[in-house]
């Protein structure tokens, strides 16, 4: 710049200064946020001396703090500063990835596992000291304790393992150079990569960018949410649309049976039919509060009095779950569900349920065997749009389990293995909790539209299944009428 000033990062965007004709800025990432505070700068063209693109500068992608931009001086290990080329660079993160795998491995599954076996046998414990006691609970008791102290002390090997590992990954430090000529030193095992931008082809953008997006899709975030992957999120709302849909088509697809086959027109059928009118227009945070009062209050609350007692006061079911969000969603989906069954039944011809009377058949029998299987894909067309309605829902869901970050997925390696009572992500509170909630909004906006695209991709390859799964049920029911 004109006063002396380098600056150094990635050019965002350009654009016209307000109300200064002919003057324009640029806007660049400049990173470093743990140095300078922010992520971006606006530069005035006007004060702009110069421009060019180092081939040494480098992007050090971070686990913490977002990009660091400068060049790289060294390694330093203890006080011993060596000199260092990016080249060399790959062996030593090599290394840095491996022990950041093994540190997480010890966490998330060694540790992991013994604090929930710990938290079983703790629980457990509680109920036997809440029955009669005899002598068969005492002998339980004892057992209990003495697995408890076990694990106590497998706990304690396993962190200092950890101890050791962490103290192992702070060793190594790389010091970087910044663009005003300060030195910033950086710990190995805080790079996830190391990158030249300016020294990239075409293929090679390519292909960083495909790993990029790889990442993106199957790791985890980090850094609030505003980095890293999204399949926690991504997992989470597809399993929330299988078991709404699990949920939702039965009811619908009873309740259309009963008022189209089997209700007459009195008062109880018409006030039905105007309930579930009615329901198709009630704002979805309506259901949501519906939800936490009667799924989460009453029913888990009830549920964790019956089967969950020794762990109260810290509810099981009794607060929000992917359960509970499903099944509220389930209830929000069902008029669309009702109708689209009401016209599939309605479609059938006449002449296949009175030829199924004419063969003796009873009315449950053709409703069943002839009636349903011929309404099958305008019932699947009902479930595509309850699902496509449910995927994108994210006001009941605030209220009935869904959060900013799951420490763990619904399902794992633990009996029984499906944990309907877990909190999860979800792609839509996600974009609004990335894109409205997070302190550093600037860097989060590419976050916040790739999120969206996966959202839109997840409900069109939802919505694509079951398309075909309709097609293929109509072309069989066809040919088989043929």
């Amino acid at each position: 710049l004109h006063d002396g000033t380098v600056t150094l990062g990635e050019i965002a965007k350009k654009e016209p200064i307000p109300h200064q004709k002919g003057s324009y800025r640029t806007k660049v990432k400049v990173g470093n946020r743990d140095v300078y505070g922010l992520d971006f700068t606006w530069i005035d063209h006007a004060n702009i001396a110069s421009i060019t693109f180092p081939g040494d500068a480098l992007v050090f992608e971070r686990r913490e703090w977002g990009n660091m931009y400068g060049f790289l001086k060294g390694l330093r290990q203890g006080e011993a500063i060596k000199p260092l080329q990016p080249e060399n660079m790959i062996p030593i993160l090599a290394e840095s990835w491996n022990l950041y795998k093994k540190i997480r491995y010890i966490e998330k599954k060694e540790i992991g596992n013994i604090n929930y076996l710990m938290e079983k046998y703790r629980l457990e414990l509680k109920r036997l000291m809440i029955l009669p006691p005899t002598e068969k609970m005492q002998k339980k008791i004892v057992t209990l304790n003495a697995k408890i102290d076990g694990l106590e002390k497998t706990y304690r090997e396993r962190e200092d393992v950890l101890s050791n590992l962490y103290r192992e990954a702070r060793e190594k430090e790389v010091v970087v150079q910044l663009a005003d000529g300060r030195d910033k030193i950086v710990p190995v095992f805080q790079i996830i990569r190391v990158y030249a931008p300016n020294e990239m082809g075409g293929f090679s953008k390519l292909g960083f960018y495909l790993i990029k997006f790889w990442e993106f899709i199957w790791s985890e975030p980090r850094e609030a949410n505003t980095e890293g992957g999204i399949f926690p999120a991504i997992f989470g709302t597809v399993m929330m649309v299988i078991i709404m849909s699990i949920a939702v088509v039965p009811l619908g697809v009873v309740t259309a049976v009963y008022l189209k086959e089997y209700a007459s027109d009195n008062i109880i059928a018409r006030m039905v039919r105007i309930s579930v009118s009615n329901l198709a227009g009630v704002p979805s945070i309506v259901f949501g509060v519906f939800g936490l009062g009667f799924f989460i209050y009453f029913i888990g609350g009830n549920v964790d009095k019956l089967f969950f007692s020794e762990a109260l006061p810290t509810p099981t079911f009794g607060t929000g779950g992917i359960l509970w969000a499903s099944l509220t969603l389930a209830l929000l989906t069902v008029p669309v569900v009702v109708v689209a069954t009401e016209e599939a039944l309605s479609s059938v011809s006449i002449s296949l349920r009175e030829g199924s009377y004419a063969l003796g058949a009873t009315k449950i029998e053709t409703l069943w065997k002839v009636v349903i299987p011929q309404a099958t894909p305008g019932i699947l067309t009902g479930t595509i749009l309850a699902m496509a309605r449910a995927a994108g829902e994210v006001a009941p869901l605030m209220i009935t389990g869904v959060v900013k970050l799951a420490p763990s997925l619904p399902i794992d390696s633990h009996f029984p293995y499906i944990h309907l009572e877990r909190k999860f992500m979800h792609l839509g509170f996600h974009i609004y909790d990335v894109g409205f909630q997070s302190p550093n909004v600037e860097a989060a906006i590419p976050m916040v539209y790739t999120t969206t695209l996966v959202l839109l991709f997840t409900v069109l390859t939802l919505n694509l299944t079951a398309i075909v799964v309709r097609n293929k049920l109509k072309k069989w029911y066809n040919t088989g009428a043929m």
